[in-house]
């Protein structure tokens, strides 16, 4: 699935990455004071691994068959 699309403008873009960073550091504290900060880190690389793989799988509206767009 393509990250960005074409009619995407610039605000979209950085609210996009913003959105994610901010879930990703907000998720990493989550799996560091659940799990400790070795298991934290080990859980928090394979979570994030789910959610991308799960982000090529999933269709969205330029891709129904849930294939790559690039």
């Amino acid at each position: 699935m393509a990250y960005f699309y074409g009619n995407q403008d610039r605000i979209d873009r950085r609210g996009k990455i913003v959105a994610d960073i901010f879930c990703a550091v907000l998720l990493a504290i989550m799996s560091v004071a659940f799990f400790g900060v070795l298991g934290g880190i080990i859980a928090f690389l394979i979570l994030e691994a789910a959610i991308v793989g799960v982000d090529f799988v999933v269709p969205d509206e330029h891709a129904s068959s849930g294939a790559v767009v690039r």
